[in-house]
């Protein structure tokens, strides 16, 4: 297997709703057959539009108590329960799951890297969305290649943020080495690597955060593998889930 290579996709404009990201990206580097394309779903969203002025939303009650209590702007607070299909813990911050089963803080919802009195939502659908810009790659460059739309996400146990894939298209989430055998010989039982995550991880440490102006970073060489796309548990598998909401008084 060839070294990996990485390449942050440097010098794209300010993504404005219309553009056509994948064309942008093809101006600005050559990819090659079997590459992956990491898009910051920010640029995404705002590409397609899934943004709301503060400006247009009427805070309900709850919102403005989920304000009050978080010391947020009620009518930010509405962006993301509208945006969440379930609600998981209400403070310190809002910890929500959305339709496609992403369990994030705040639904994800963001006021960085856009306009003042506006919120970024994360894109409603976004295996949708990562198909949809790995056909516009192979319509801009000829090439099929892999795809990943990222969210930064906080973590359990650990402080700081890390890059998550919430969409992707064109390989399997997860690496599955159930039933390989180690160095040893001994047989592999309940390893499974979630590669997708990997690779967004890393893409978020080449994008940066803040001002830095690199929302699209490309992997050449990561080779192939089998597995699944099962990447989030599903009820009873859930047990932090389940614990949470308990813990917080909210019923299933």
């Amino acid at each position: 297997m060839e070294d990996i290579t990485v390449i942050g996709v440097r010098g794209l404009p300010l993504i404005r709703a219309g553009d056509n990201i994948a064309a942008l990206i093809c101006e600005k580097i050559r990819v090659q057959e079997g590459d992956i394309l990491c898009v910051a779903s920010t640029i995404w969203s705002k590409a397609k539009g899934y943004t709301r002025k503060l400006s247009d939303i009427t805070p309900t009650e709850r919102a403005v108590r989920l304000g009050n209590l978080n010391g947020e702007d009620p009518r930010f607070v509405q962006g993301v329960l509208d945006a969440s299909s379930d609600i998981i813990m209400e403070h310190p911050f809002i910890l929500s799951e959305m339709s496609y089963g992403h369990i994030g803080v705040r639904a994800g919802v963001d006021q960085s890297n856009i306009d003042d009195g506006m919120i970024i939502l994360l894109p409603p659908d976004p295996m949708k969305a990562a198909d949809e810009l790995r056909q516009a790659m192979k319509e801009a460059s000829g090439k099929n290649v892999g795809t990943i739309i990222t969210d930064t996400c906080g973590r359990s146990f650990r402080r700081g943020q890390t890059g998550n894939a919430i969409g992707w298209s064109g390989f399997t989430a997860i690496r599955d080495f159930r039933g390989d055998t180690d160095l040893f010989g001994h047989v592999l039982k309940i390893t499974e690597e979630a590669v997708v995550d990997e690779i967004a991880g890393f893409s978020n440490f080449v994008m940066g955060e803040s001002n830095n102006g690199v929302p699209a970073v490309l992997f050449r060489n990561c080779g192939t593998w089998t597995g699944h796309d099962d990447l989030y548990f599903r009820g009873d598998e859930d047990i932090c889930r389940k614990l949470l909401k308990k813990k917080n008084g909210i019923n299933e």
